[in-house]
């Protein structure tokens, strides 16, 4: 290992002088055809031009055929790993499905899938979608597309959805295994334009209180959490949670659109600054519809990016409470900026500071990006997770608007703490978890009891009816069968857990993802803590 070790920064080296020289390369290339050789010397001595000349003389010496595009794609990533963790590169095929998250729509078969023993198996059918009405079913395994196969080592997420996606009203020829059957049947499918929820539940968890999942930001979710306000409102919603956890961000504009419908008028949501950008502030407009309904906003260590925007709007503000643990503290803003071919650049070009002026970006080490992807399973490592106190403000103090203290430099850390349960968490329990075993159970249980779990109207019948059937016990024997071994004694301790988790798949295979969150939500420390805060009168914060 460290013999590897000692060769990386020589090769970031290589790859960082080979990226540079791209655009010098195809600048100079395309501009003559002149023969560089016999001033070779004093094209090297030109300091300006120095890595242009020598890329030439690469793409003119080198013993084999150099490949542009390929250094391009491997040299640009090292670069900009060199200057801060999230400046990022796309290739073309990369940025599109990029694009695709942020616009929350895409022209396919409308289905999610997972791949599993080289076959992907449909685990759901979206509403309305093009699949539906060919006659898909949840659960088929796709087997042939266009009459050729579609299974083996070689099927991937990327080459799947590669086949799977296309023009809108083109069409696709699916070869379907249905299970019991022994022949597979074909559907002919017209594609068509499918839009994915950023907002996957929105449900009242009790007489009085909304709840709303955010699962990313992108250019849909506004008129989304419209929608849902509204319905919830409809339904006699008096309070609200909107849950930020595991929400990885997006489109900073979605957030301050969000934070601008629950602050007054003239509330700073956020600014941003940079070495070459002018600060820019974002305040609100005064024309929110729900400036004064009790709010709770549910953050975790995956909460990053638009995420923290909000909170922190929301938390500066004194305009409701955070509960849950340190979001990830991502204080950077990226600017997309695209390639002649397709490709696109992330580039860092400021900060963004939450209205107290704290920058949430936790610390980094240009060019060390292991340690600062470390540094959230350190968390767990050091206790932060499951305990309050071993949280460690390192971060300058800030005041919110009532003067209530808050720190920058790591995250948002929550108003109240709501830590991981680990009482029943054993080393048996984590592997489990961690290799997919306890998801693959569920998925290998659905596929075999499919029929009688139609049955059953929702996740707490599912509940019960797992729970009479001693899932522990079955899932120990396929677990041992699939390399894990027994061990009884962990087993039994961590049987709640494993059936909890197998429950929560088998509902959300089922159903959908609102189901299984519903169902999940009814045991949900955070929720219930909320529920608390609001029955308390306590969601708006009060000066120390």
């Amino acid at each position: 290992m460290k013999s590897t070790n000692r060769f990386i920064p020589l090769w970031l080296a290589i790859s960082a002088i080979i990226g540079i020289v791209i655009g010098s390369f195809y600048g100079n290339h395309f501009q003559s055809n002149l023969n560089i050789v016999p001033n070779r010397m004093n094209i090297i001595k030109a300091g300006s031009n120095k890595l242009g000349s020598l890329f030439y003389i690469l793409e003119d010496l080198y013993v084999d055929t150099v490949n542009v595009q390929e250094l391009v794609d491997k040299a640009i990533p090292f670069i900009l790993s060199e200057l801060d963790p999230h400046s990022s590169y796309f290739t073309a095929k990369d940025a599109q499905q990029a694009d695709d998250d942020l616009r929350g729509s895409f022209s396919g078969v409308g289905i999610e899938f997972i791949i599993r023993n080289d076959t992907l198996r449909v685990q759901r059918i979206l509403p309305d979608g093009p699949a539906e009405a060919a006659g898909l079913m949840a659960g088929d395994k796709i087997v042939t597309v266009d009459g050729t196969d579609f299974t083996g080592e070689e099927l991937t997420n990327e080459s799947a959805m590669r086949r799977l996606k296309g023009a809108r009203g083109s069409k696709v020829t699916l070869g379907i295994m249905r299970y019991g059957d022994s022949e597979v049947r074909e559907f002919n499918v017209t594609r068509a334009d499918i839009h994915t929820q950023s907002v996957v539940a929105a449900y009242m968890v009790d007489d009085a209180t909304g709840y709303m999942r955010i699962r990313n930001f992108g250019r849909n979710t506004y008129p989304e959490v419209l929608v849902a306000l509204v319905e919830l409102s409809q339904e006699g919603c008096q309070n609200l949670i909107i849950d930020l956890r595991g929400n990885p961000g997006g489109l900073l504009e979605a957030a301050v659109m969000i934070a601008n419908e629950f602050l007054p008028g003239g509330r700073m949501i956020t600014y941003t600054e940079g070495r070459r950008k002018n600060r820019e502030n974002y305040t609100s407009d005064g024309h929110g519809a729900y400036t004064h309904i009790p709010l709770v906003v549910l953050i975790d260590e995956s909460s990053c990016s638009a995420s923290e925007i909000l909170a922190g709007a929301i938390q500066d503000n004194d305009r409701g409470t955070i509960i849950g643990r340190r979001s990830y503290g991502k204080g950077l803003v990226q600017e997309p900026m695209g390639f002649d071919d397709g490709s696109m650049m992330r580039l860092t070009v400021a900060r963004y500071y939450t209205p107290s002026g704290r920058c949430i970006q936790r610390p980094y080490t240009s060019g060390q990006d292991y340690e600062y992807q470390e540094e959230i399973y350190m968390r767990y490592i050091n206790g932060e997770v499951y305990s309050e106190d071993s949280i460690k403000h390192t971060g300058p103090k800030y005041h919110t608007k009532l003067g209530r203290v808050v720190y920058g430099g790591g995250g948002i850390t929550p108003d109240i703490f709501v830590g991981a349960d680990t009482t029943n968490f054993t080393s048996y329990y984590k592997e489990a978890s961690l290799t997919g075993l306890i998801m693959q159970y569920a998925y290998d249980y659905v596929d075999r009891n499919r029929q009688k779990l139609a049955e059953l109207d929702d996740g707490n019948q599912i509940e019960k009816y797992l729970h009479k059937q001693n899932i522990p016990e079955l899932f120990a024997q396929y677990a041992d069968e699939h390399g894990l071994k027994r061990r009884n004694l962990m087993l039994q301790k961590s049987a709640t857990l494993i059936e909890e988790d197998i429950t929560d798949w088998v509902v959300r295979i089922m159903f959908d993802d609102q189901a299984e969150i519903k169902y999940r939500n009814q045991t949900d420390p955070a929720v219930l803590k909320a529920q608390e805060v609001f029955k308390a009168g306590n969601a708006f914060p009060q000066k120390p």
